[in-house]
């Protein structure tokens, strides 16, 4: 199987990641969001009944904004950023948008559905992709995707596909979870969220933890979603700021996605700043109160960036890839 690496980064990064994360434990407040989602485009080509991004009609950025908002984000200590919408291939410069994310002091995780991965030029978008993550399930009605894998491999990025878990299909993640592995992928499992206006299918809670956690013990090198997920999803407030959602028009979901505020947008207010302020404390505090149990997963949306073990929990099954990092590249998309 091929071991993809990651590119490197600069040690003042790494520093001032461990940096953030001393200061959030440290104050027992995940002020310091390591990991970001900025949504692209809320167009996309599937239809899933468990998401609501589809229907948004939320303005993109032109491309130079969007460069702006990268921008922030690495100032904001951003240590890794996920690419995704809706269908982010669906943006005609996203070629672009890579490169010049690629160039960045972070991680690019890039998430996507597209049916039509093998006619993209996958493997020179995959030269500014540390992460590429494929969403496969019942509910993207697209499982015959698992036969490109072999294929995605060897496209250069670390490879993990999103397994969207409803109430209905819990039976049939052991087989998804088996075929990632056979392929030299990773997985990545999370329950179908309860967003506004969509229908619930939220799988039972003893059973989804009770099951994930029997297949992380059996194919512990495969499924990446942190241990802490999966007990937090039981805790009246298992969620946190750890990470952030930024939308297509560069507004800042805060405190969650769920709740739908966008208190300020990121080419008008520097996310460093506003965060360590005293609007976005109070947006934390609002956090720590609510009582909806949603389910939202972030990728590290628990207590990755605020407990030392958790910490441990989130990056270790990425350790190997760490070890034999690729070059960092220049905005050219030059290594």
């Amino acid at each position: 199987m091929p071991v993809s690496s990651m590119k490197s980064l600069s040690l003042r990064t790494y520093f001032r990641a461990a940096s953030a994360i001393g200061e959030n434990i440290r104050k027992k407040d995940a002020i310091n969001p390591l990991y970001a989602s900025y949504k692209v485009t809320n167009r996309c080509n599937f239809r899933c009944k468990f998401c609501n991004v589809w229907f948004e009609k939320t303005p993109v950025l032109e491309t130079e904004l969007v460069y702006r908002v990268l921008d922030n984000l690495e100032r904001a200590g951003v240590f890794l950023l996920s690419l995704e919408g809706g269908e982010p291939l669906l943006r005609d410069d996203i070629g672009d948008i890579l490169k010049y994310a690629g160039a960045k002091e972070y991680y690019i995780l890039f998430t996507t559905s597209d049916r039509s991965l093998s006619e993209q030029p996958m493997a020179e978008f995959c030269r500014n992709i540390d992460f590429l993550h494929i969403s496969i399930d019942e509910g993207h009605d697209n499982l015959d995707m698992f036969s490109l894998l072999p294929e995605a491999v060897h496209w250069g990025s670390i490879v993990c596909v999103q397994v969207v878990v409803m109430k209905e299909n819990l039976p049939a993640l052991e087989d998804k979870v088996a075929r990632c592995r056979d392929a030299g992928a990773k997985c990545v499992i999370m329950p179908a969220v309860e967003l506004n206006r969509t229908r619930n299918h939220f799988p039972d809670l003893d059973a989804f933890q009770r099951e994930c956690l029997r297949l992380k013990r059996k194919y512990p090198r495969t499924i990446i979603s942190p241990d802490p997920y999966f007990t937090a999803l039981r805790e009246p407030h298992g969620c946190s700021t750890g990470s952030i959602i930024i939308d297509c028009d560069g507004g800042l979901f805060y405190p969650c996605r769920t709740s739908e505020s966008k208190p300020v947008n990121l080419l008008d207010v520097e996310l460093h700043d506003w965060l360590h302020g005293e609007e976005a404390k109070e947006y934390r505090r609002q956090m720590a109160t609510c009582d909806r149990r949603c389910g939202w997963y972030q990728y590290y949306a628990v207590s990755a960036f605020t407990s030392p073990v958790h910490v441990w929990t989130s990056i270790s099954p990425y350790i190997w890839n760490v070890l034999a990092p690729r070059k960092k590249q220049n905005h050219n998309g030059k290594r």
